[in-house]
C-alpha cells in the first residue's frame, strides 16, 4: 500500500494552497483544468447511471466552464458545490450562480453551495488530488459522501508532468520545481483501500506551448505552487528571475521549431464505484435498518 502522500510533498504548504482562494474570476479556473474537465466530461457518456444528485468538488479551481457542461448533461439533477474552506462558498456562488433575472437560474439543476445532507450519486473532482495535503484522507472523505452504487470521477497530474522543466532545474543544480506526482496505479490502490470497487485508471500526455517564459510562469502560478519539501527555503537573490527566464527559454525551446516553449503535462483519469455494503457474518451481528434495506435489495449470488 502506498504512503498517504508523496514523500516530497510538504503537507503544510499544501494546506496553505488549499486555503488560498482565487481572488480574480480569470484565475478561478486555469485553462488546462477546463480542458481536462472537458475531456473527462466526455467520458460520462459511458456511465449508465444518470445521477439525480451529484457533487462538484472545488468548482472554482476544478472548472467553472465544466460546471456548465455537467449541468447540460444532467439538467434534472441536484448539484452540490462545496468549497474548502467552507467560507469560500460566496466566491463560488459569485462565479457560477446566475443572476436572479436570468431564465437559466430557473432551469437546469438545483444548485447548493454546501456539502449535501445525504450521500450523492456522483462525485466530480477535477485536478485536485495531486495538490491535497493528505490524498488518502481526501479519497476516504469522497467515499463517505457517495451513496452505495454511486461513482467517483476524478483527474490529477501524473509523474511525467513538467519533465522538460525538471531537466532544466537539474542542469542548473536547482531544487526541483514541484513535488513528485503519484502514479496512476498507486491511485488505484488507494481507491481500493478506501473501499471503492472497480477502479479504472488511464492517462494521457498534453503538451502545451508558450510564447515566452513569462507566459509559462503565469500559467504555472494559476495551476498551483511548488510543494516540494526540498524546495529553496529562502528568498532568491537579485537577478534570480532573469537567470530563471534565460535558463527556461534555452531549455524549453525545441531546436528547429518556431521559438515557442513546450511543456508536457501527464494527466491521470480515474473512476470507481462505491459498492453496496456487505453484512459481516458473526455469532451476533448488529446492523442499522438502512444497512438491512440495502442488503435486501442486492441480488443473490449466482442469481440469473
Amino acid at each position: 500500500m502506498p504512503t498517504s502522500r508523496p514523500p516530497t510533498l510538504d503537507a503544510t504548504a499544501a494546506a496553505r494552497w488549499a486555503a488560498l482562494l482565487p481572488s480574480q474570476p480569470m484565475a478561478a479556473s486555469p485553462w488546462l483544468h477546463e480542458e481536462v474537465a472537458r475531456r473527462m466530461e466526455d467520458r460520462l457518456q459511458w456511465m449508465t447511471l444518470k445521477p439525480a444528485t451529484w457533487l462538484h468538488w472545488e468548482p472554482l479551481r476544478g472548472g467553472v466552464q465544466a460546471q456548465a457542461l455537467l449541468e447540460r448533461r444532467y439538467p434534472n439533477s441536484e448539484c452540490f458545490m462545496p468549497e474548502m474552506p467552507m467560507d469560500s462558498a460566496g466566491a463560488a456562488s459569485k462565479f457560477i450562480a446566475k443572476p436572479w433575472w436570468s431564465p437559466q437560474r430557473w432551469m437546469g439543476p438545483k444548485r447548493h453551495f454546501r456539502l449535501p445532507d445525504a450521500p450523492v450519486q456522483m462525485l466530480w473532482a477535477n485536478m485536485a488530488l495531486h495538490m491535497a495535503p493528505d490524498p488518502q484522507a481526501l479519497i476516504a472523505q469522497w467515499h463517505s459522501l457517495l451513496a452505495s452504487d454511486g461513482f467517483l470521477m476524478f483527474s490529477c497530474l501524473g509523474p511525467d508532468t513538467l519533465g522538460q522543466l525538471r531537466r532544466v532545474y537539474a542542469q542548473q543544480g536547482w531544487p526541483l520545481p514541484s513535488h513528485d506526482f503519484t502514479d496512476m496505479h498507486d491511485w488505484g490502490d488507494m481507491l481500493v483501500g478506501a473501499g471503492f470497487a472497480e477502479p479504472i485508471m488511464d492517462m494521457e500526455r498534453i503538451t502545451l506551448s508558450y510564447s515566452s517564459p513569462e507566459a509559462l510562469l503565469d500559467e504555472l502560478r494559476q495551476l498551483g505552487r511548488n510543494l516540494n519539501i526540498h524546495r529553496f527555503a529562502g528568498l532568491r537573490g537579485r537577478g534570480w528571475k532573469a537567470r530563471w527566464l534565460e535558463a527556461v527559454r534555452a531549455g524549453l525551446t525545441p531546436p528547429g521549431g518556431d521559438g515557442r516553449l513546450t511543456v508536457t503535462f501527464e494527466v491521470v483519469y480515474g473512476h470507481a464505484f462505491k459498492p453496496k455494503p456487505r453484512l459481516a457474518v458473526a455469532p451476533q451481528t448488529s446492523i442499522s435498518l438502512d444497512e438491512m434495506r440495502a442488503a435486501l435489495r442486492q441480488p443473490r449470488s449466482g442469481a440469473a
